[in-house]
């Protein structure tokens, strides 16, 4: 994208890769929900999982929007990663209320 100072296509492109990535990262999810089933520590720790969501549509928002304004899809890929830099303590909280049961 700096090579070609932020035109619209590499800035498409760059959101196409993240969310293809996305997308990768949601089937993994859900896979392996569906090999440890609904009891599974994972399925109880996402949740509604905003952040899972939210992603994606921010991601297409970025992309349309990179025919706009480069300054607007850039600004959309530096939210979602500031969103997922967040601690999202869900499954850390899952797992030790999984092993207190246990005890």
């Amino acid at each position: 994208m700096g090579e070609n100072h932020f035109s619209s296509k590499p800035m498409a492109l760059y959101g196409f890769i993240l969310l293809m990535s996305g997308i990768a990262y949601v089937i993994l999810q859900s896979r392996i929900i569906k090999n440890q089933g609904k009891d599974s520590v994972l399925f109880k720790a996402i949740g509604n999982d905003f952040k899972g969501k939210i992603s994606p549509v921010l991601y297409i928002t970025a992309i349309a929007s990179s025919w706009i304004s480069q300054w607007i899809s850039g600004g959309l890929y530096v939210l979602v990663a500031l969103l997922w830099l967040i601690p999202d303590t869900r499954i850390e909280r899952a797992i030790s209320d999984n092993l207190n049961v246990k005890d």
